[in-house]
């Protein structure tokens, strides 16, 4: 799920909505909703080693899609774009500060919070908005981001402790979102995550290592079935941002942005249903007002893209 940002800034607008565009988005979320538990099957292996085997499965992934694509000469060309690539370097920081905390709380029976900061990530996403690129906000923006806060508060309470993944798993993928925004259309999806990964592949070395001499791998040690779902993590993390960029090219930036809610409610309903995760009075109330907050940042953009279609429109039976 973390790399959604980077296909949603090469979309091209459109005013239809095709069920194959439908269809591609679906699809993806639904892989992303599902990642928490496909986690929770790799155990005993760690969160730590598994973020490692993660970042080279995924390189040595993309690696072959671009092999097969026959896309290795546009992957060069950002490589040799100074900006680009120390852009991509920023985000691989971040993202992989992402990947590890969602781990962690997948591996950590708290799948609820996770789902929490993939909620309340377009409210960190408009703030980044405002705060970084001074855009102004519409009155329902600044409602919803209050409603946020007011849920944070309240789930803080009843945890008796601030939700730090979730606020973690927010702001690290809002900055993700950001700064794949400014690097713009000149990065593919698979070549974003190739320089991506390749920036992580030696922390992944490293971080593999300590594993190792600490306590040793678990990878391979559990089975073939196992070890083939730790092998097909590379798959996990590429295959739904290749969907995800697919539906970015056939649907609205709109309904694009609606249909992302798919991911943390089905990420709520595992740890829920699947994990059996508690969840109490104070937490439903949070969780409530963040829905809530969703909903209005929903409807503010659906309404404001009809109203800039109208303008276009307009626009167009003028001659303006």
């Amino acid at each position: 799920m973390s790399t959604a940002a980077s296909a949603a800034a090469t979309a091209t607008p459109a005013d239809r909505v095709t069920g194959s565009g439908l269809g591609y988005a679906l699809a993806a979320y639904l892989l992303w909703g599902f990642l928490p538990a496909y986690f929770v099957l790799l155990a005993p292996v760690g969160p730590f080693e598994v973020v490692g085997w993660r970042i080279l499965f995924s390189l040595i992934f993309c690696a072959l899609l671009l092999t097969a694509r026959r896309h290795w000469a546009p992957l060069l060309a950002l490589v040799r774009d100074r900006r680009v690539l120390l852009s991509l370097g920023a985000a691989a920081a971040v993202i992989y500060v992402n990947w590890q905390v969602f781990i962690i709380a997948s591996l950590g029976g708290q799948v609820l919070q996770a789902s929490l900061g993939y909620f309340i990530n377009p409210i960190v996403t408009v703030l980044f908005g405002v705060i970084v690129l001074r855009e102004r906000l519409r009155a329902a923006q600044w409602v919803a981001v209050g409603i946020s806060v007011a849920a944070i508060v309240v789930i803080a309470v009843g945890y008796g402790a601030v939700p730090w993944i979730s606020l973690v798993l927010a702001l690290s993928f809002g900055s993700y979102g950001l700064i794949k925004k400014r690097v713009g259309s000149r990065v593919d999806a698979v070549g974003g995550l190739t320089i991506e990964t390749a920036w992580l592949a030696p922390l992944a070395v490293v971080q593999l290592t300590v594993v190792g001499v600490t306590g040793g791998f678990e990878f391979g040690r559990h089975g073939v079935v196992h070890t083939v779902l730790v092998l097909l993590t590379g798959v996990a993390t590429a295959l739904p941002l290749l969907l995800f960029a697919s539906a970015a090219r056939r649907l609205p930036l709109v309904a694009l942005g609606l249909t992302q809610y798919l991911a943390p409610v089905l990420q709520f309903v595992t740890g829920v249903v699947l994990l059996h995760e508690e969840i109490d009075t104070e937490r439903w109330i949070g969780f409530g007002l963040v829905w809530v907050a969703v909903i209005v940042l929903s409807v503010d953009a659906l309404l404001a893209a009809r109203r800039g279609r109208r303008i276009r429109v307009a626009a167009g039976v003028t001659g303006l």
